[in-house]
């Protein structure tokens, strides 16, 4: 009888690990990212790995949680459903929410209650629950600033705020690695109307001008953003779901502010959406991301305009 039971409670882990892992790789594939992905699978997976370890301490059972996790990630990578940038940025979210997981196991086992790892059965209808969120809920517009003095006066920066020639290749390895960065912008008109372009390295973002304030204000819309990064992956074209339509530029602008020295101060302020839930731990990368593509854009401009105040142009 009691081989029986334990036959049993076997045979509904390895059930409830095929549910668990096959209804992630479903979400992955349909674009639900969310925190039925990020957050309740990692804690089921660790869960369910600590059910078949039962390790024999807190640590034991953290680890194990962990390290199912981290190998789950990795067979994402070697499968081609993910890329490594998109994995290396999850990691630190999924995998100690992994551990949690095989820690409430662990403490399941001590307290004898439920017993023997069907605990694990109870976080099943969380994810339900914030499937249903990720499905409804509206992602917020964040803004990111970012600002840089310039050894020359308004006028002098403003033709390179508007358009500005082939930028020189990154030096940052995250750029190197795949995330989308600009190469160079041009101006399809002038004044309010007008259309900037600016080509990234996966594609250009249109930008329609919404104010034209020269030399103090250029604010634009986006109505066009190209995917923000190309994947590294085993396998060629990797084009998961979360590239189109998750980070979204909606509005930019520059500001240029004339300081005593004769020098200006130049600020760039993106708002963006991205749907990927937890948003405030996503927030992170993304505020990361696009104040270094500022700071690239800025610095370019800045070399511009001082070396014609050098040159006397």
């Amino acid at each position: 009888m009691q081989s029986e039971r334990t036959w049993m409670r076997l045979v509904a882990l390895v059930m409830t690990g095929v549910v668990v892992i096959g209804g992630g790789w479903f979400l992955m594939r349909g674009g639900v990212y969310g925190l039925a992905l990020f957050v309740v699978i990692p804690i089921i997976l660790g869960a369910l790995a600590e059910c078949f370890q039962k390790s024999a301490t807190w640590a034991g059972a953290a680890t194990i949680g962990a390290l199912a996790v981290l190998l789950i990630n990795i067979g994402l990578l070697g499968l081609g459903i993910e890329g490594l940038i998109c994995i290396a940025m999850s990691i630190p979210l999924t995998v100690p929410l992994g551990a949690l997981g095989g820690c409430f196991i662990y403490a399941a086992r001590r307290s004898r209650v439920p017993g023997n790892g069907t605990a694990v059965f109870f976080l099943l209808p969380l994810t339900a629950g914030t499937l249903g969120f990720d499905l409804t809920a509206k992602p917020p517009v964040y803004e990111a600033h970012t600002s840089i003095e310039i050894a020359a006066k308004p006028d002098k920066v403003w033709k390179y705020v508007v358009s500005f020639s082939e930028m020189p290749p990154p030096d940052e390895w995250f750029f190197k690695a795949g995330v989308a960065y600009p190469e160079r912008v041009r101006m399809a008109g002038s004044g309010v109307g007008a259309v900037r372009y600016c080509e990234f390295s996966t594609g250009p973002l249109v930008e329609p001008i919404k104010i034209w304030d020269e030399p103090r204000l250029l604010q634009f819309s986006v109505t066009e953003s190209p995917a923000s990064m190309r994947e590294w992956s085993p396998y060629p074209e990797l084009n998961p779901k979360h590239l189109h339509g998750y980070l979204i530029s909606r509005q930019g602008q520059f500001q240029l502010t004339p300081l005593p020295n004769g020098h200006t101060l130049l600020e760039g302020t993106s708002w963006y959406q991205h749907g990927l839930w937890p948003s405030q731990y996503w927030r992170l990368w993304s505020n990361a991301i696009i104040h270094r593509i500022h700071l690239r854009v800025l610095t370019h401009i800045r070399t511009l305009a001082e070396e014609d105040v050098v040159a006397g142009r």
